[in-house]
This record gives structure tokens, C-alpha cells and sequence, in this order.
């Protein structure tokens, strides 16, 4: 079937511009100027076409969190959950746990393999610094062994892709070599490390930085941190954009120092697509009051966020300009994990979209030149 989105404006992944996306059974043909003769038109009424959302760092959503008891097709509904909020790529993430399961995501994820919006595991720990542990269990943190290596590698053979978060406290640059040589997107974050340690490891190997400013050193006049390290060098990071994890201010200042690099996450947890007020993780129970999610002591649990949301914090109260806010979900998180088929709206790529309204709220979704309900 022949198809004609016409009405918005489009972002192609680097830059916005006037025009007609055709479409073919669900891969898109080109942008063109006016509707092909016999295309079905599919009417937007202004806003923004734009390729589906990336999300990095999914931790749950639809009511279920990545655990120990997650299946396959627990990973399915997660992504089904996410696609219809707009991230139609995601990376369902294991905070820190247990051995086995650790062991139980990633055999769900092999199996998951080729599901639609599957791009992959993050696992995020166990191996980070207990002294920036967040709402981390600090029982389950530990050091890499070589057997975590060499799952790792293997793991990341039999997945679409794989990103670890750790800190150098708890791998050695020889480990972290080691997983990025065999493809492991190495992410580094739950850092008390320095400046030359955060240095060490990105010599190593390094990628990427998890959720910037927190749960990380701070940049000190003497000591510039995990934070000093990530802003001055070619790390690109995750960005929580919800106006709780990171001022406002401290966003323009970490988007001055990187012109590229920096993309969204949400680090939703699994309320996300849910009027859910409380869930349970590893045993606690965490809080959704005000647009935060909390232990029962305050501290912040993952964040109750969408990229659609977080893109309309970026453009409305940071005053980020529209390409850059798009791109920041879009390319730079396909870039990242080596997707350059996702992210952007180009001849011969899926027809998956996102029309957004002018104040980047979500409209609708196409997977495939198809909407969802």
C-alpha cells in the first residue's frame, strides 16, 4: 500500500523540514514536495513527524519491572507498553540483582531477539561504587570477576546489543577492554571515581556515561569527577530530563559543554503506561507522588517520565532548540548502539513514527506504516 503523511512538519533525524514522507508497505520510499497520485493521504494537521523514540534505559512499564522473573514475553509487553507512550526502540534494563537473575534477563532477552522494539539489554550493576549505590540494593553490588566477563561477552554475541553500567571502582581497565573489544557498550555511572579513574576507564574502552550528574562525583574546582570527565571527553550520556534529577541550569550547562552525545532516557520504572500510585522493588516499596518516584525514605527511584515529556521539558523550560531536543531521542541513541537504520526518516528505513503536536505531546504512532490503537 501506497501512503502519504502530509500536514507536519518532519524531522529526518538531523534536521526539521517541509514535506510529504511516502511510504510503501511500511518502508519509506522519500520526502517529497506534493502526495503522489493514488497514495492514501494520512492527514496530520500540523506538528511534528518524527522517527519512533529511542529509550536506553527502560526499567519497566505496563505494571511489570525487568526482574529475576522476567520472560520473554514480559519483554514484549514492555515494549509493546513503551511503543504506544512513543518509544518504539528500547532497551528493557536489569538495575542490580542476583547472579541468576541476571542470568534469567539475559536468556529472555536471546529469546526476545527480533521482537518488535527489542534493541537490547542495559544491565545496570551489580558492578558500581556502593557509595553512590541510589535506590541500588548495596547487599548485591560487588566487584567483576573474570566469569562476569566472559558472561558478558558471550551475552553480548547473542543480543542486538548490550550496554553495561559500572563503575572503575568495581572493574579494572583490563576488564573493561575486554567487554568492549568483544561489543559491550560500556556505560560508566554509580561513580565515586576521579577524574584520572574516569579517564582510565574510558582509555580502556568506555562509551558512555548512565544518567549524567546522578548518582556520580560532582565536578569540584580541584576534583572534577565523574561529571568533569563525562563533559570533556567524547562520552556521549544518558540525560534524565523530568526537571527533578537534573536542574534546569545544570542541563544547559552539560548541553554548552557536549554538541553532541548527550540523548534522553526516562528511566521509567513499571508504572510507566499505568495509574499505578506504588510498586515493590527487590522487596521495597517505591512511592509515586508528584511526578516522582521514591523510596519510602526520599530517595529517587527511577523517574516517572516519557520521552515525549522529557522532550517538552528540554524545548519549554530549558529552551533547547526543537532539531536538537528531537535528535537527542532519536539519532544520537540509535548512533549509539550502532543502529544508524533507526533514528532518522530515510529512504528505505521503516515507517515507524511519532506525530507530535507543537508542544511535543504525543499524538500517534506508526510501527511499520501502521498506527497503533
Amino acid at each position: 500500500m501506497l501512503q502519504a503523511f502530509r500536514g507536519a512538519q518532519v524531522f529526518d533525524g538531523h534536521s526539521l523540514r517541509a514535506g510529504v514522507v511516502v511510504v510503501q508497505d511500511g518502508v519509506v520510499l522519500d520526502i517529497v514536495e506534493t502526495v503522489p497520485f493514488g497514495a492514501t493521504e494520512i492527514p496530520l494537521s500540523g506538528g511534528i513527524l518524527a522517527p519512533g523514540l529511542i529509550d536506553l534505559q527502560v526499567n519497566g512499564g505496563g505494571g511489570q519491572m525487568v526482574d529475576g522473573t522476567t520472560t520473554a514475553a514480559d519483554l514484549a509487553a514492555i515494549c509493546a507498553t513503551h511503543a504506544r507512550l512513543g518509544s518504539t526502540g528500547i532497551m528493557p534494563t536489569l538495575i542490580t540483582d542476583t547472579d541468576a537473575a541476571t542470568d534469567q534477563v539475559i536468556a529472555a532477552g536471546i529469546k526476545a531477539k527480533g521482537t518488535p522494539g527489542f534493541l537490547g539489554l542495559h544491565l545496570e550493576g551489580p558492578h558500581l561504587d556502593p557509595r553512590r549505590k541510589g535506590a541500588h540494593d548495596a547487599a548485591l553490588i560487588r566487584p567483576m570477576q573474570a566469569a562476569d566477563v566472559d558472561k558478558l561477552c558471550r551475552a553480548t554475541q547473542a543480543l542486538p546489543a548490550l550496554m553495561v553500567t559500572l563503575a572503575p571502582a568495581s572493574a579494572t581497565p583490563d576488564q573493561i577492554s575486554a567487554l568492549a573489544k568483544a561489543g559491550v557498550i560500556v556505560s560508566l555511572g554509580h561513580s565515586e571515581c576521579t577524574l584520572a579513574e574516569a579517564r582510565q576507564a574510558i582509555e580502556a574502552g568506555a562509551l558512555c556515561a548512565t544518567h549524567l550528574f546522578n548518582a556520580m562525583s560532582q565536578i569540584g574546582h580541584r576534583e572534577p569527577g565523574l561529571v568533569g570527565a563525562v563533559l570533556t571527553s567524547h562520552l556521549a550520556c544518558g540525560l534524565i530530563a523530568d526537571g527533578i534529577h537534573v536542574h534546569p541550569q545544570a542541563m544547559q550547562l552539560a548541553l554548552a559543554a557536549k554538541p553532541d552525545g548527550v540523548f534522553l532516557v526516562s528511566d521509567c520504572m513499571a508504572v510507566a503506561g499505568t495509574d499505578l500510585v506504588e510498586f515493590t522493588l527487590a522487596g521495597r516499596k517505591i512511592l509515586r507522588r508528584d511526578g516522582r518516584l521514591t523510596l519510602a525514605d526520599g530517595t529517587l527511584a527511577g523517574a516517572d517520565l516519557t520521552l515525549p515529556r522529557a522532550m517538552a521539558i528540554l524545548a519549554g523550560e530549558v529552551g533547547v532548540p526543537l532539531p536538537r531536543v528531537l535528535a537527542m531521542a532519536t539519532r544520537i541513541p540509535a548512533d549509539l548502539i550502532g543502529r544508524p537504520d533507526l533514528g532518522r526518516i530515510q529512504p528505505g528505513g521503516a515507517a515507524t513514527f511519532v506525530h507530535l503536536a507543537d508542544d511535543l505531546s504525543l499524538r500517534a504512532v506508526w510501527t511499520a506504516g501502521q498506527k497503533l490503537a
